[in-house]
């Protein structure tokens, strides 16, 4: 069975829809780097270990990631997957789970890597948006895509309605 460990920084829906869906693996732990992350306590009443790293408690992003790391190998990880993770991972831990690691981005990547993706996507007038699950690479948002859910932007469309749209989408293509 793959052990999967889940990495979150905020309230977690994309981990319940991962808890709900009946993955081929098992989620045996996620970690937060916030200590009061709603996502954790999804994992507790879930019956999931649970590791809180405080991202502030260390001097530089590589000793953060270091101690992450090993955490995932004390649980024997087999694949990481970021969930609401907003951290910028060092290159060297991206390295050590090269192909075993994934992300859900809000876009349709290649387009609007990085941050507010649904104002950007309005801003421009596209017909169409949604997000991508992917590899995750040194480079930012930029891993090959495994699946993308894609919907139609409507005209009375604002940042906040387009953004739970996708997040309903995310939930759907996520735990595939």
């Amino acid at each position: 069975m793959i052990k999967i460990a889940v990495l979150v920084s905020g309230n977690g829906s994309n981990l319940q829809a991962l808890i709900d869906a009946n993955l081929s693996g098992q989620i045996v732990g996620v970690i937060s780097n916030k200590p009061n992350a709603f996502a954790l306590e999804r994992a507790k009443n879930a019956g999931i270990n649970t590791a809180v790293i405080e991202h502030k408690q260390y001097p530089n992003r590589e000793a953060f990631d270091a101690v992450m790391h090993q955490q995932l190998l004390d649980w024997k990880i087999d694949l990481v997957i970021l969930a609401g993770f907003m951290r910028i991972l060092s290159a060297k831990f991206v390295q050590a789970w090269q192909g075993k690691m994934v992300n859900i981005h809000p876009s349709l990547l290649p387009y609007y890597k990085g941050m507010h993706t649904h104002e950007r996507v309005l801003n421009t007038g596209d017909v169409w948006h949604g997000c991508t699950v992917h590899y995750v690479t040194a480079e930012l948002d930029a891993g090959q895509a495994l699946t993308q859910g894609v919907l139609k932007v409507n005209l009375q469309d604002d940042v906040d309605s387009l953004a739970s749209r996708v997040h309903v989408l995310e939930h759907l293509i996520y735990p595939q």
